[in-house]
């Protein structure tokens, strides 16, 4: 499955956004969908994720509150809406799938978008 991200950009401290995956492929409602995030010099992290209809959320710790991810089969589409953002929330994020499991280890995501820069300015 191709996986295109967008919907990053530069925002002020409590701002919002919202960021979109956009699937192609595969029938998308096979796959469990993550968001995960790497800022500079950091290794990548675990945002959130979905089960493959939408009935399980999982969260960072660090997002729970702030962020709420969730998909539209019907447009091969999932969403990150992130709130009340915060200059630590300054990374590029990526989007990922896998069919196996529901879990937050990058390792199991079998296919990547090219991620998205969001940076919160202070």
């Amino acid at each position: 499955v191709q996986l295109q991200a967008s919907g990053g950009g530069l925002v002020q401290v409590g701002g919002s956004l919202r960021l979109s995956c956009a699937a192609s492929g595969r029938t998308f409602s096979n796959y469990f969908m993550g968001w995960f995030r790497q800022a500079p010099g950091k290794e990548r992290e675990f945002v959130a994720l979905i089960s493959r209809y939408g009935t399980r959320t999982y969260y960072a710790d660090s997002v729970k509150g702030r962020f709420t991810i969730s998909r539209d089969n019907a447009k091969n589409t999932v969403y990150l809406q992130m709130n009340s953002l915060k200059p630590e929330d300054t990374a590029v994020y990526y989007c990922a799938s896998n069919r196996a499991t529901m879990t937050t280890n990058d390792n199991e995501y079998e296919y990547w978008g090219q991620g998205t820069q969001v940076t919160v300015s202070s």
